[in-house]
């Protein structure tokens, strides 16, 4: 069997989720339900850092991206987490979590339980999308190819383990089931068109490598800043 350049690199990039933060201990033991109430709020609260700038990396690639269609597809990105005049958005609905597991609107938006390592990842994510050609800031989406199996498998835990936290404050799981599906088809959509030769191919594995790299270190950093002696259930 013969195996095109296309199929090796769509396996290229599918096989950066083994590099996916799914896989990081942290969030091995939240999907089992040994993390303690601090840990999980810690979580939420640093997260939030990463989920109110996705707006802003999103409007770098649109800011660099000179082709009008992928830019009318895009922007639902930064309406999906900014919200619109008929929905709230991501962002509200992450607030809404934070509320749910105890936080206050003021402690998430004030950043004070944000960790050195989370600000510096995702700054970093924010300047890569800003500086780097939009097409690979375009390829370093593509971890949304392994959202969906996570948020599944995050909402099952929520619920089963930690139902101390008011159900529907876990709107924005259930919505990215089906938004990170179709956002990451348009955006492998993209990359195909986009990255034909070898370099551009190889580039574009790497952008996605470097978002892997980033989502890792922020869980480090929250791992580091909420350690595991303290893992003994949900209490």
């Amino acid at each position: 069997m013969v195996v095109s350049e296309t199929e090796s690199f769509i396996e290229a990039l599918r096989a950066q989720s083994q590099r996916y933060h799914s896989r990081h201990p942290f969030h091995a033991i939240m999907n089992e339900g040994g993390l303690s109430r601090q840990q999980i709020q810690g979580w939420v609260a640093n997260r939030f850092y990463y989920q109110e700038n996705i707006p802003r990396k999103d409007a770098a690639i649109l800011a660099n991206c000179p082709d009008r269609e992928v830019r009318r597809r895009w922007i639902r990105r930064i309406h999906d987490h900014d919200g619109t005049a008929d929905e709230e958005g991501g962002i509200e609905a992450w607030l809404r979590l934070g509320e749910a597991a105890g936080l206050t609107r003021e402690e998430m938006w004030d950043e004070r339980h944000v960790v050195p390592g989370v600000r510096f990842a995702v700054d970093a994510y924010v300047t890569f999308a800003r500086t780097r050609p939009w097409v690979e800031a375009v390829a370093s989406s593509l971890t949304e190819l392994f959202a969906p199996d996570l948020m599944a498998e995050r909402l099952a835990a929520f619920e089963r383990f930690y139902t101390w936290i008011d159900p529907a404050g876990l709107a924005y799981f259930r919505a990215r089931l089906t938004q990170a599906p179709r956002d990451s088809e348009h955006a492998l959509e993209v990359v195909m068109e986009h990255c034909r030769t070898p370099d551009e191919q190889a580039r574009a594995v790497a952008s996605l490598s470097f978002k892997n790299d980033v989502l890792w270190s922020m869980m480090d950093s929250i791992d580091r800043a909420y350690p595991g002696s303290n893992r003994q259930g949900n209490n």
